[in-house]
């Protein structure tokens, strides 16, 4: 499934398609496909990154439509909430291998704590982050990488007009799902390595640092050296809601360890928690528990914002 709109599913059959046994090969005959999703999957979701089937009429010709029939098991499923609060989850996309985290060094500036609710999301996913960090050439990267480096996550850093060969051989042969909230150049990175894409490109606000939802849905492109990208529209929320405690917690392996010396029925959001004393000893950086805190209170309705 390479692109949903308004409930019709443009779906990409052929040689080299991934899920599929042909999918070690180059590409080769390839058909896009538009369908309609079968009554009998009832509510079932559908997204970007989906392998399904497909019957009735599969030549692709204008004003054929098929039916989406099946959704094949998962491998991985991105998903958020609107807040942290609501408990309706809203799948992303399907069966990608890596989250890339695009994150600008300004205009806007970078927001951490969204980087760790992303983060969180990719645990819970089992999906292997990347944080690419753009406009360089406006503000250094040394802070944030010093935030994130301890944690073991891989980066990239670029700047505006210059070359992504490095990021271009981290995703090359991967399933790879951008996101990001709005501004930070994830479209003009999809542009750049898939020059066909026409991906819309916004202009970001140098008041509020907040730019315009160019992507409006998310769609999946092929990276002309082989690998897949999925760009999606910009957030300004990624809501946790049906994330556990328990894997919040893991997804700061940085103070996880330390929860062992908590009292019994512990919320980690007051002065008798382990991870205070932790981190005034110098063990993690103090922004990584706030940002910790503020996730788990926003849980109970309080505000997180940067």
């Amino acid at each position: 499934m390479v692109a949903v709109d308004r409930g019709r599913y443009t779906c990409l059959v052929g040689e080299g398609v991934p899920g599929t046994e042909t999918s070690g090969r180059r590409r080769g005959e390839r058909t896009l496909v538009v369908a309609m999703k079968a009554r009998e999957l009832g509510r079932k979701g559908i997204v970007v990154g989906d392998r399904v089937a497909l019957v009735g009429d599969v030549t692709g010709q204008p004003d054929t439509l098929a039916r989406v029939v099946r959704v094949e098991e998962r491998t991985s499923m991105l998903r958020r909430s609107a807040d942290d609060t609501d408990d309706i989850e809203r799948p992303i996309v399907a069966n990608a291998d890596r989250l890339v985290i695009v994150t600008a060094l300004a205009d806007p500036p970078p927001r951490p704590r969204m980087i760790d609710r992303m983060l969180v999301a990719a645990f819970d996913a089992d999906i292997e982050p990347l944080l690419c960090l753009t406009k360089s050439d406006l503000a250094p990267a040394g802070d944030l990488v010093a935030l994130y480096e301890p944690l073991g996550v891989p980066y990239v850093v670029v700047r505006r007009g210059g070359a992504l060969d490095e990021l271009a051989g981290v995703l090359a042969d991967r399933i790879s799902v951008l996101v990001g909230h709005s501004g930070v150049g994830k479209s003009t990175l999809v542009n750049a390595l898939v020059p066909h894409a026409r991906r819309a490109v916004s202009h970001v606000n140098a008041v509020t640092g907040r730019g315009r939802h160019t992507s409006t849905s998310a769609v999946a492109l092929e990276l002309p050296e082989g690998g897949w990208i999925i760009d999606t529209p910009g957030v300004r929320s990624f809501g946790l809601a049906h994330v556990s405690v328990e894997t919040v917690l893991a997804a700061f392996p940085d103070l996880v360890d330390a929860t062992a010396g908590c009292p019994k029925g512990c919320t980690h959001l007051d002065d008798d928690c382990a991870l205070v004393g932790y981190v005034a000893e110098g063990h993690a950086d103090p922004a990584r528990l706030e940002s910790l805190r503020r996730l788990l209170a926003s849980r109970e309705g309080a505000p997180d914002e940067d």
